[in-house]
């Protein structure tokens, strides 16, 4: 059976709102998860990046948030400023119809503005370091909070957020609506749900890159001494927009100054950039004024970019999860992109089981690289709905 958004729940003026932002049927993580989110139920959902999730539990805040109620009404915890500002976009899509204000909190912006805004806002979206230190200083205040979300939980306790996340999570109202978005749901971030979810709705709907898109993969063998001129012969080539990913900020950095000086359009984007420099860069990219972003893990959390074309992983993700990550940010919204990974000799036999790994063993053969035998069997799940 196709649902529309009517049939899942949403009401008239939101489905209209998404139909002039151009989204007229639903994701299937939206399919499982509205229904639930919609009846004020708390939801565990595993949804890799890239699936819609974040119209998930955008829309049901929108549809169950009062104008005239106590604010803030509802928070988002996300673990990036660029994630940050994304959820509020999508919220700014649709809030309008119901006349509500969405404040951003992040680090790297005027504490004191950001605290006027967010106490008289309906919806917060935040990092969770700031947000605690307008807590602790007594700034606002989230003892009227009836929803909270979790946005890739994973990442926020990859990241060390997990002491700030407990401690507002203990400034929030026991009655409330919890909903965690993860893509994995084991470890740390199934500790977090038992602990502050209620009887929670689970939904599961975790893809590898090649199910939900329509991605090239490519592994080159290279060396040290040409692994530069070969970027710059991959970026040539291609016409579109490239995400090059790198492990650490001077490396970032580095390539881009690097890039510049043999004419290559690229900026970087990390975790130590000042905020205007980060928002700078990021407009530039995405209006094609420079056709390269040279970024880090972290800093490329929260990108939702349809147009890029191609990711380049200059330097190999340290295991699977990395690499569907990486490469999630190409061939989206229909479109078909190209996944590109650098090899050096001594990271061939790590990189070859990842490769294998993902069902990629024939691509990384193809450049004459042998493929190591895997540690671990990699599986996927299919989607489906359980309850706690």
């Amino acid at each position: 059976m196709q649902h529309s958004f009517r049939t899942l729940g949403v009401s008239a003026p939101v489905v209209e709102a998404l139909a002039a932002s151009g989204i007229h049927e639903p994701f299937n993580i939206q399919t499982l998860v509205l229904p639930d989110a919609l009846a004020g139920l708390d939801v565990l959902a595993k949804s890799p990046t890239g699936s819609g999730k974040t119209l998930a539990f955008t829309v049901p805040i929108v549809e169950r948030t009062s104008p005239n109620g106590a604010q803030p009404a509802a928070l988002v915890l996300v673990p990036t400023r660029e994630l940050c500002l994304q959820v509020a976009s999508t919220f700014a899509a649709i809030a309008k119809v119901k006349q509500l204000t969405v404040a951003t909190v992040y680090g790297g912006a005027p504490l004191p503005a950001q605290a006027k805004r967010a106490k008289t806002a309906h919806v917060i979206v935040a990092t969770p370091g700031r947000l605690q230190d307008l807590v602790q200083r007594r700034l606002i205040s989230l003892d009227k909070v009836r929803i909270l979300v979790l946005d890739e939980a994973d990442r926020m306790l990859d990241m060390g957020f997990r002491p700030q996340v407990e401690k507002l999570m203990r400034e929030l109202p026991r009655e409330r609506q919890t909903m965690l978005f993860s893509a994995t749901l084991f470890g740390e971030v199934d500790e977090l749900a038992r602990a502050y979810t209620d009887s929670p709705s689970r939904f599961e709907a975790e893809s590898t890159v090649e199910e939900d898109a329509d991605v090239d993969h490519t592994f080159v063998a290279v060396t040290a001494a040409d692994k530069l001129d070969k970027l710059i012969e991959e970026l040539a080539r291609e016409r579109g927009l490239a995400l090059v990913f790198v492990r650490t900020k001077r490396g970032a950095d580095r390539l881009a100054s690097k890039l510049v000086r043999r004419d290559v359009a690229a900026v970087a984007l990390h975790g130590d950039m000042a905020q205007k420099a980060r928002e700078k860069a990021l407009a530039r990219f995405r209006a094609g004024q420079v056709t390269t972003l040279v970024a880090t893990d972290v800093a490329a959390r929260g990108l939702d970019l349809d147009d890029i074309t191609h990711v380049i992983n200059f330097d190999p993700p340290e295991d699977d999860k990395g690499y569907v990550h990486r490469v999630g940010r190409t061939g989206r919204a229909g479109r078909t992109g190209s996944g590109i990974t650098f090899v050096l000799p001594e990271q061939q036999a790590d990189v070859s089981r990842v490769a294998a790994r993902l069902g990629h063993s024939e691509q990384f053969e193809r450049e004459g690289m042998s493929v190591a035998a895997p540690r671990r069997v990699y599986t996927s799940r299919r989607s489906r709905r359980s309850r706690w």
